[in-house]
């Protein structure tokens, strides 16, 4: 008879242990969305755009000390812009985010200012019966984002120099580059 009272203390440090008071240490996160993910732009004023996640939500978000407005929505996963303003071609903002639990996160955006389209090289152009085969080297002074031949976009891993090879059909191969600003380089191989 006594037994049923010998499990009662186990019974309650299980059933009161789950009402226990979870801390929150999960620091917000910080994402940058716009200009695929980094502050590369073409002009010197442009609009950054990113979210910040955070499990028990965003209180606050501040560029360079300055606050920033939480678009609506969910703030777990809290969604912001604001426009940037480059002088010189380069510059970095602080972007500093605070949850209801008092946690801050933060990113520092190098942000780049590049009017200059990447440099295509065709390093060899070869032609057998109907099908063409081309490749060659793509640079750019920030990264190339995206390598295009005839239309049809290559499997890369952007970087500031990326190697290509592509098969095509045709009389020529029409190459097209496109760097992190969004600068635009086309060449046509023969």
């Amino acid at each position: 008879m006594r037994r049923p009272f010998r499990l009662l203390p186990l019974l309650l440090t299980a059933l009161l242990g789950s009402c226990a008071r979870q801390t929150d240490t999960f620091k917000p996160r910080i994402t940058i969305t716009s200009g695929g993910g980094s502050g590369v732009s073409r002009q010197n004023a442009f609009t950054v755009e990113g979210y910040v996640l955070d499990d028990v939500g965003v209180t606050a978000i501040t560029v360079d000390d300055r606050p920033v407005p939480i678009e609506p929505g969910s703030r777990k996963l809290a969604h912001f812009r604001f426009q940037a303003q480059v002088e010189g071609g380069k510059g970095q903002y602080t972007i500093a985010a605070r949850d209801a639990a008092g946690n801050r996160g933060t990113l520092s955006l190098p942000v780049t200012v590049d009017a200059q389209g990447p440099v295509i090289k065709v390093s060899r152009f070869e032609r057998s019966g109907k099908v063409i085969r081309v490749s060659g080297v793509v640079t750019d002074n920030t990264r190339v984002t995206q390598v295009l031949v005839d239309g049809n976009r290559l499997n890369i891993s952007p970087g500031t120099r990326v190697e290509f090879y592509a098969e095509t059909s045709g009389i020529w191969a029409d190459i097209e580059a496109v760097d992190a600003a969004g600068n635009v380089r086309k060449q046509r191989a023969r």
